[in-house]
């Protein structure tokens, strides 16, 4: 009886089975860097380079790129946040229940619950708004900083 072949696979060894076709796997060409070494400002012998956007529409995307994320990150936070306030504001007090009052009226409670969730998202959407410009301008303040010391120092 013969042994079972190491590591799974059958008996046959035929080439397709290791052909390039079959065993490698294609990637994606890498994306260009959005920003490219250059020399440091201060221009001392020995410093590293700096990284700095190629052009102002290369910073101009990237800005809108990290800011976009950001502010959808934020608005889908606030979603969960309004959800839960929105219901905790529209149901009845606890204590309703304990003296017979009348049963919930859920259509009334929905009408509710739409209303705040709408005001809160609004509120919500400037609010990260302003905190994704927030976020960014000190990290993209610095890159232009960088980029205004190295084209003067030309």
């Amino acid at each position: 009886m013969a042994a079972a072949p190491l590591y799974g696979g059958g008996t046959d060894d035929s080439a397709e089975d290791y052909s390039a076709a079959a065993t490698v796997v294609r990637f994606d060409p890498p994306l260009p860097l959005l920003r490219a070494p250059v020399p440091s400002p201060s221009s001392a012998p020995g410093e590293p380079p700096v990284l700095a956007f190629r052009d102002a529409a290369s910073w101009r995307a990237a800005w809108d790129a990290a800011e976009t994320s950001l502010i959808s990150q934020c608005e889908a936070g606030a979603r969960s946040g309004c959800s839960i306030t929105a219901s905790c504001k529209c149901k009845a007090p606890w204590w309703k229940g304990l003296f017979g009052a009348a049963p919930t009226d859920y259509e009334e409670r929905e009408r509710c619950e739409e209303r705040e969730m709408a005001a809160c998202l609004e509120a919500a959407k400037e609010a990260c708004i302003t905190f994704a410009k927030g976020k960014c301008i000190a990290p993209f303040t610095c890159i232009l900083s960088n980029i205004f010391a190295d084209r003067s120092g030309m």
